[in-house]
């Protein structure tokens, strides 16, 4: 699989997180996707409503017009439209997803970020303070899910503008730079709350993860 992050971009960000985490009892992980579903499905039950939307308009116009086609001729019509669009849809990477609605892709997104949460046993340290800084480029989505003691501790609002400056960095083609501040911003914000002392065990990898 081709890498989003360089070794240089890897060493840099596992460097930072543990800088990060040398002045916190709280652990900081995180998940780059490509992207979090393939969207097939979603994306042909669209495209399946657009040529029956499609099949209306023409049978509405062959009416109008006093054509006739046959019930047969008119649904192998349909069935041959639909396949052609399929085919298509198969053939065209990143065709699928622009088809998709945005707030299912965010909630696969989301979905993807909790297993991710779960899968690397962020919800496991010891004084359940783990958070996971995701992103899925495809989606153009982030979030930030931290586990039950940090997340009490910590706003919502910060968070969500932490996720802001990581999407807002991809975007502009600086994924490496935008996950370097969350992880600095996540590790200030953890600090506050459960600071480092004398035993600070290093619980989670402190690599970022792409998948």
């Amino acid at each position: 699989m081709d890498r989003t992050l360089t070794p240089q971009d890897h060493e840099a960000l596992c460097d930072r997180i543990k800088a990060a985490e040398a002045t916190t009892r709280g652990e900081i992980y995180c998940v780059v996707a490509r992207a979090s579903d393939g969207y097939f499905f979603p994306a042909a039950f669209m495209l399946a409503v657009g040529v029956m939307l499609a099949s209306i308009a023409v049978g509405a116009w062959l009416d109008r017009d006093w054509q006739v086609v046959g019930h047969l001729g008119f649904a192998l019509c349909q069935a041959a439209a639909l396949a052609a669009a399929l085919v298509v849809l198969r053939l065209v990477p990143g065709l699928a997803i622009r088809l998709t609605p945005r707030a299912l892709r965010y909630r696969r997104a989301h979905d993807n970020a909790v297993r991710q949460f779960l899968a690397h046993n962020v919800h496991l340290t010891e004084r359940r303070t783990g958070v996971l800084i995701f992103v899925s480029l495809a989606e153009r989505y982030a979030t930030v899910v931290a586990d039950a003691a940090i997340g009490d501790k910590v706003a919502q609002a910060e968070w969500d503008a932490i996720v802001e400056r990581v999407v807002a960095a991809a975007k502009a083609g600086r994924l490496t730079e935008g996950l370097a501040d969350a992880i600095d911003k996540a590790g200030w914000l953890m600090a506050q709350h459960f600071p480092g002392g004398v035993s600070n065990p290093n619980e989670l990898d402190d690599h970022v993860v792409e998948i």
